[in-house]
């Protein structure tokens, strides 16, 4: 009795991590043509094509952070659950094992990682029974900087940009429009939404992220919301946010709006934020023994990603300078004269050591000294994807976090230690900004969810410190050539990230009349 189930889930997650499936593929292959391939945008949906392709080639995660794996499984009537629960588990332990899933599992009181991403409350399993034969189980791997991204809000309410927001279905209009706003290119747009309409706060929120198991290409069999997508669709990607917040044409990729009953007291709008890397795959299985029978999502090994492969990020200075930015490379460690040189909108290629760091190891660093000389050093906001054999470590998925969350500490920590490059997405506040001018530092933007593509950047791994953060979390040396990201704060005051930010909002509240009565 369902002597295959194990394999098949495993399979499952296999697919989702590193094959997107067709209809996400195409939905990024139309927002490449939407883009002036010689654009920030538009270099960075090559690159992302470019990493589609190659997570597919390598059977490599497609972004190093798999996210919290979230099933949603039915069964047939008498079906036996606990057993399931069972093989779930054990395939989500041996996909981490095989470096297909991150360590992803934390203590949240003690900040232990687990290491086989088992523990209370992980993963995600929701069981529902259904009256046939066959077993579906569905599954998305949902990134923590979109995660982050989610947000509920609670009608009516006065929503920047927008004014009012009343119970009714221009409010959550507003709504809408300002959660793709809010996520700018902190969840690694262009991205997808899920929105629900009504529950309470934790149903909401189940019924938001329900809408991105939807294919991207149905439409809302009730009008109203039918109506209401397609004009989200059209009027977010007006907002000129754009790939990673670059500024751009095309800021949303698909947009699911779904609708539940709620209590007279409360009226919730929850909208689930989903980076590009759009990963969620499902498999009909036979009842009696597990057997994988259909995929649920068209596999997308079939499409081709890379229309515009001339228009990657490259090392190469001849194609650089036909997008009209400045191409610069660095060495590590660089000079303080050197990044003074530097203004937003330079790509830049670095060769030699960086260092990953992320949440544990900043607020480390306030109060303790560093393992090893950072002055003139890279630090890289990633956790990345590690495998370990007789040889040593090998990086099998390494692209970037989102930045804002070392926002207290950057400054300082870049000052004690004489950093003097950021690597990270989504960009920085003010405090990191006034610090890059003060001490002589840039805020480089990576391509979010390019994990392959940045993970073939690196030529070898020279060391590990506080691996009792977990893999994530510790601090990485790695060797690179070639590693390419775009200068987005600089030395002088500038902000990309700030300038988007400020544009964005001033075309949002073009959009406060009300529309829909």
């Amino acid at each position: 009795m369902l002597q295959h189930f194990g394999k098949s889930v495993y399979e499952l997650i296999v697919e989702a991590s590193t094959n997107l499936p067709g209809d996400v593929r195409r939905a990024i292959r139309q927002a490449q043509e939407r883009e002036d391939a010689a654009t920030r945008s538009g270099l960075s949906l090559s690159t992302i094509a470019r990493n589609i392709q190659m997570a597919e080639r390598n059977v490599s995660p497609i972004c190093q952070d798999t996210g919290m794996p979230t099933f949603i499984v039915h069964t047939p009537v008498g079906a036996n659950q606990i057993v399931m629960k069972r093989e779930i588990q054990a395939a989500v332990k041996q996909a981490t094992l095989d470096g297909k899933l991150r360590t992803n599992s934390v203590d949240s009181l003690t900040g232990s990682n687990s290491g086989d991403n088992l523990g209370p409350g992980t993963p995600v399993i929701h069981f529902e029974q259904w009256e046939r034969d066959d077993i579906e189980v569905k599954l998305i791997l949902k990134g923590g900087g979109c995660e982050n991204k989610n947000i509920q809000y609670s009608l009516p309410a006065e929503i920047e940009g927008l004014g009012k927001a009343g119970r009714n279905l221009d409010g959550i209009r507003k709504c809408i429009m300002h959660a793709v706003y809010q996520a700018q290119g902190q969840g690694c747009s262009a991205g997808f939404i899920g929105v629900g309409i009504g529950g309470d706060r934790t149903t909401g929120y189940e019924l938001a992220k329900h809408q991105l198991f939807r294919k991207t290409e149905d439409r809302n069999p009730i009008p109203e919301l039918d109506q209401l997508e397609q004009y989200v669709m059209e009027k977010a990607n007006e907002l000129g946010i754009g790939t990673m917040g670059f500024g751009g044409e095309v800021t949303l990729l698909g947009c699911k709006i779904g609708v539940m009953n709620r209590l007279p007291a409360s009226f919730f709008v929850s909208v689930a934020y989903n980076c590009w890397a759009y990963r969620r795959q499902g498999i009909l299985m036979d009842g009696s023994t597990g057997e994988l029978k259909e995929w649920l999502y068209e596999r997308g090994s079939h499409i081709q990603m890379d229309p515009h492969p001339e228009a990657a990020v490259t090392t190469d200075p001849a194609a650089a300078s036909d997008t009209g930015s400045r191409q610069v490379v660095l060495t590590t460690p660089i000079s303080e004269e050197t990044i003074r040189s530097l203004r937003v909108g330079d790509v830049v290629i670095i060769n030699g050591e960086m260092h990953t760091g992320r949440d544990a190891l900043h607020g480390y660093l306030i109060d303790h000294d560093c393992p090893v000389d950072m002055n003139g050093a890279v630090i890289y906001h990633c956790g990345p994807v590690m495998l370990k054999d007789e040889a040593g470590w090998h990086v099998k998925a390494a692209g970037p976090t989102t930045s804002i969350r070392e926002e207290p500490y950057q400054g300082d920590i870049m000052k004690k230690f004489g950093i003097r490059a950021v690597i990270g997405k989504g960009g920085m506040g003010a405090k990191t900004l006034a610090a890059l001018q003060e001490h002589g530092g840039v805020y480089l933007n990576a391509i979010g969810g390019a994990a392959q593509y940045y993970a073939e950047c690196i030529k070898n791994v020279n060391g590990v410190d506080f691996m009792e953060f977990g893999i994530p979390e510790a601090m990485w040396h790695l060797d690179v050539e070639g590693f390419a990201a775009i200068v987005t704060m600089d030395s002088h005051g500038n902000s990309l990230h700030a300038e988007v930010d400020k544009s964005s909002l001033e075309k949002l509240s073009q959009f406060k009349d009300t529309v829909f009565k």
